[in-house]
């Protein structure tokens, strides 16, 4: 049984809330933890908030994603080969927490072999507000459900333009925290253009739930943010910003690490004036 009556509010939560009586969308920035370096990572995550981020995604690499695009999957395949740890991203959000709310994305399988309870025992410890499960539905999500509720943390499930009404219902009763919504049904990665589907899921989502909707996949640009804020709780960065890194050769050069948290800090500030554009 859920025990979102009584859970405490969470900083994600908080955060949320007081976009949301400013008027405006959160802006949610993600890096994987481990790329360039644990450390590099952290760094490049302090950039994010000092440019304007309300809230951090921390990634957990993984080897077999299906949601990200080549953007993130070769980021994370470098973080791998380095040997990042799950304990290394529990150290990351460790160190971001106190600077901003964070939530950790991660795929099934490394939470079920870290073990379901241990897994939310130890984010909670960390300072995690909670997670963002891409690959698994409410209804095969038992374990997690009752993890979350007795560690007190988010659960955030993905929805697509695809989903029914009824799996809309279902899958916004699971959620705490926000609702992910996946504005088109391919993998991460900056577009020209944000689909237009997204506002339409939103609007399908707003006539079953008054909980926070975040929308995610495509967003690189102020004017995107803009765009999206106009209609969602929160607006998702991810690809862009492992752009920025990528391209400043952080891992490879000397210098690339600090080139690419200054281009990060610059995104973020560009990013977080577009979501006060977007006013609803």
């Amino acid at each position: 049984m859920s025990t979102d009556s009584i859970a405490p509010v969470t900083p994600l939560q908080a955060v949320l809330a007081k976009a949301r009586i400013e008027n405006r969308a959160a802006l949610i920035g993600y890096l994987p933890a481990g790329f360039p370096t644990v450390d590099g990572a952290i760094a490049a995550m302090r950039a994010m908030i000092e440019g304007g981020v309300d809230a951090v995604e921390v990634g957990l690499p993984y080897s077999d994603p299906v949601m990200d695009g080549p953007v993130i999957q070769a980021a994370a395949d470098q973080a791998l080969a380095a040997g990042t740890t799950t304990p290394d991203v529990f150290r990351t959000v460790r160190e971001i927490a106190p600077l901003a709310p964070v939530v950790v994305m991660t795929y099934w399988n490394p939470v079920e072999r870290y073990g379901v309870e241990r897994f939310a025992a130890e984010l909670a410890a960390a300072g995690g507000s909670g997670l963002i499960t891409p690959d698994i539905t409410p209804d095969e999500a038992a374990p997690w459900l009752a993890a979350s509720d007795q560690q007190g943390l988010d659960r955030i499930f993905l929805v697509a333009p695809s989903s029914t009404d009824i799996r809309l219902r279902y899958t916004a009763e699971h959620c705490r925290g926000f609702i992910y919504a996946a504005s088109t049904m391919g993998v991460t990665g900056a577009r020209e253009q944000v689909s237009s589907r997204a506002a339409e899921l939103v609007a399908r989502l707003r006539e079953v739930t008054d909980k926070p909707v975040c929308v995610g996949l495509g967003v690189s640009t102020g004017a995107q943010a803009a765009e999206v804020a106009a209609y969602a709780d929160g607006v998702i960065v991810g690809s862009a910003f492992v752009r920025r890194l990528l391209d400043a050769g952080a891992g490879t050069d000397p210098h690339g690490l600090e080139a690419g948290c200054a281009a990060i800090r610059d995104l973020a500030r560009e990013l977080a004036e577009g979501v006060r554009k977007g006013t609803h």
